[in-house]
């Protein structure tokens, strides 16, 4: 089993702005709905291990979230062509088996992951109520391959942080997972190929 690390942004950093389907709802999600409250967008999909280990734990920290009037989404971003287990469809059968009451958003162009920068899932991004990220990273130390209880410890410091009006602690531990399945690079056709050609002399 691979592992990638998140890629740990800067603090700081603006909320990216997206829009992207609910699987569930099929309403339209978009970034300005999470503004004003401190958020949650966390990258994960439904087949990874790292995901799994973590289900029961997100599903409880989802509604530890809505309990505190803090808006979050879950995103996935994996190629559903060669992944169909993590498709728009077996998203919806996620939710329901996995008891999320957060919407589940495809993105299926990818876009939105590589406006994040994300890199693994899962991937957690946590943002102040001006936008701002406050906490990127673990959602906390349990992993497939340890015996650490799966608690949410470290994303739920970070909201209750921000609740309280504090910055949550720097000191964050990237995120471990698969890594997002990226789709292939469509293959460049020959006339494009051929339009970076160094032309003849005489020729313009």
């Amino acid at each position: 089993m691979s592992a990638t690390p998140s890629r740990m942004v800067s603090l700081g950093t603006k909320m990216p702005s997206f829009s992207l389907p609910d699987t569930v709802s099929g309403k339209t999600i978009d970034a300005s709905s999470l503004a004003g409250r401190p958020s949650v967008v966390i990258f994960i999909c439904n087949h990874c291990p790292f995901v799994k280990h973590i289900r029961v734990g997100l599903a409880a920290f989802g509604r530890f979230c809505r309990e505190r009037n803090v808006p979050m989404v879950a995103i996935s971003s994996n190629d559903a062509a060669s992944y169909p287990a993590d498709g728009p469809d077996a998203m919806v059968a996620e939710v329901v088996q996995a008891g999320y009451v957060f919407p589940y958003l495809y993105d299926e162009s990818q876009a939105v992951a590589k406006a994040f920068d994300a890199r693994c899932t899962p991937d957690l991004f946590i943002f102040d109520r001006d936008g701002k990220l406050a906490y990127r990273g673990q959602f906390d130390d349990a992993r497939p391959s340890n015996q650490i209880p799966v608690t949410g410890r470290d994303a739920r410091a970070a909201v209750e942080a921000l609740l309280d009006g504090q910055p949550p602690a720097t000191e964050q531990k990237a995120s471990i997972g698969c890594n997002i399945k990226w789709k292939a690079p469509l293959p460049a056709s020959p006339r494009a190929a051929g339009e970076g050609a160094a032309k003849p002399r005489g020729m313009g």
